[in-house]
């Protein structure tokens, strides 16, 4: 590989990694995002290590298309909720007790179209 080729390989590298550094920073983590100008998560616990935030969506209350980092989350009390994500809009119910992981960012967008309150814990690895 030439000089050239490597600077250019790493200009196009450097390019991509800001590309996606910008498209995730356009967008607010699960905290800073709300619903109709409401919070809806609140923090828990936080340390050096790792961010707990407690999730609470009412009926007809979701949460705004936000970023997640790598996270893990448990469900304390389920309910109907519309997912609108990259694979599309699909409506599906989340039981009490169930838990969930994700190892890379994702985006998302929320709405609880359920009766009841759910309530989720996030713990975001840092």
């Amino acid at each position: 590989m030439t000089s050239k080729q490597l600077i250019f390989n790493l200009c196009l590298c450097l390019f991509i990694l800001s590309v996606n550094c910008e498209n995730k920073s356009q967008l607010p983590d699960p905290l800073q995002a709300g619903w109709d100008g409401n919070a809806v998560c609140e923090v828990v616990e936080e340390n050096q290590e790792l961010r707990v935030l407690k999730c609470t969506f009412e009926p007809n209350v979701g949460h705004e298309e936000h970023y997640h980092n790598p996270h893990f989350g448990y469900t304390l009390s389920g309910g109907k909720f519309r997912i609108k994500d990259n694979s599309g809009t699909r409506e599906v119910n989340v039981p009490t007790g169930y838990s969930f992981r994700n190892d890379e960012i994702t985006t998302h967008e929320v709405l609880n179209i359920g009766k009841t309150t759910a309530v989720f814990l996030i713990m975001e690895y840092k």
